[in-house]
């Protein structure tokens, strides 16, 4: 028999990675209590350490900057659009 996978929420992963960076209590009894393999709370804490609290936010939270970026890129390729369409405008009333 094969289990479901567990999808822990950002909450439950920052309280598990916040136990291992104090130190108080091993890796494996931290796993231990909270049912999960001990590399999971190794990396947990790895990201917690290397990115701060925001690591366990959606993606759609963390990235406000790619949105940012794509918009900027698709306002510009509607810019080159209008552009073009103007131009076979003015080239389609010459020859008409």
């Amino acid at each position: 028999m094969s289990r479901k996978r567990r999808q822990h929420e950002a909450q439950f992963k920052f309280k598990g990675a916040l136990e291992a960076v104090r130190g108080l209590k091993t890796v494996s009894q931290i796993a231990s209590e909270h049912q999960v393999h001990p590399n999971l709370v190794s990396g947990w804490k790895k990201q917690l350490l290397d990115e701060g609290p925001t690591v366990f936010s959606r993606a759609a939270v963390r990235h406000p900057l790619d949105q940012a970026v794509r918009e900027a890129e698709l306002y510009e390729q509607i810019g080159r659009l209008k552009m073009e369409l103007e131009w076979l405008k003015k080239k389609a009333a010459s020859v008409a």
